[in-house]
């Protein structure tokens, strides 16, 4: 319908929804990102939807005191180029790209500051739609965020599974400690359940999270050793 043929009721109604979507997608983020760089981010949209869905919650925010040897388990297996990206992967989704179109299944290639992005402002609801709006606010989160401000909002809010949000949560969960005193192998078996939490146990690992925690033990050092976690280091 051409412009000229609105009535003026659909006009003002037109405006409205432009101007609420403009709201949504660059004052009301920005604004929250400012906010949340300082201030703990209380809650996330899938703790929302899961305490409305009447399910348990754990979720106890610790900010940076959480073991170091967290950090460079979730960049050893998450994110390992995090320090030296600004929100996007772009050779691991090249790699992605080219091993799905050489028969493979086509694989994530979200970055930390992607997830950390999603998990504050999205619902785990797949969509091509949701991945523009995830970028979106990933370019916002990398220009508004240090580094060391993502990883602990990340550390501090992703799904561990079975109710728990945080990394306080699950270590006390799994391990019966403190997010503080991980041991290197804890912390290594934490990030390799990540991709699935509900069905991977970091505290009763079956033979693929054993295998997988000695990968990420090795790539640890490397995160030392290659200063991969320059950016974040206590």
């Amino acid at each position: 319908m051409p412009a000229s043929s609105l009535t003026p009721r659909r006009k003002a109604i037109l405006r409205a929804a432009l101007w609420s979507v403009f709201v949504l997608a660059v004052p009301a983020p920005i604004l929250l990102l400012l906010v949340f760089r300082f201030v703990p981010v209380p809650f996330t949209p899938q703790m929302a939807l899961r305490v409305l869905s009447g399910r348990p919650l754990h979720h106890v925010w610790v900010g940076r005191n959480i073991a170091p040897v967290l950090g460079r388990a979730v960049i050893a297996s998450e994110d390992e180029r995090f320090c030296f990206h600004h929100g996007f992967d772009w050779v691991s989704i090249d790699q992605a790209i080219k091993a799905h179109e050489d028969g493979a299944r086509l694989r994530g290639a979200s970055t930390i500051s992607q997830q950390t992005a999603r998990t504050i402002f999205l619902l785990p609801v797949r969509s091509w739609v949701r991945k523009g709006i995830e970028a979106w606010l990933t370019v916002l989160m990398e220009a508004l965020w240090p580094k060391q401000r993502i990883l602990t909002a990340y550390l501090n809010l992703v799904d561990w599974g079975h109710g728990n949000f945080g990394a306080e949560a699950a270590a006390r969960s799994y391990f019966h400690a403190s997010a503080a005193r991980l041991t290197p192998l804890e912390a290594a078996r934490l990030a390799v359940v990540l991709p699935d939490p509900e069905n991977w146990s970091a505290n009763r690992p079956g033979p693929y999270v054993r295998a997988r925690s000695g990968v990420i033990l090795g790539r640890m050092g490397w995160v030392i050793r290659d200063r991969l976690n320059a950016c974040v280091r206590h």
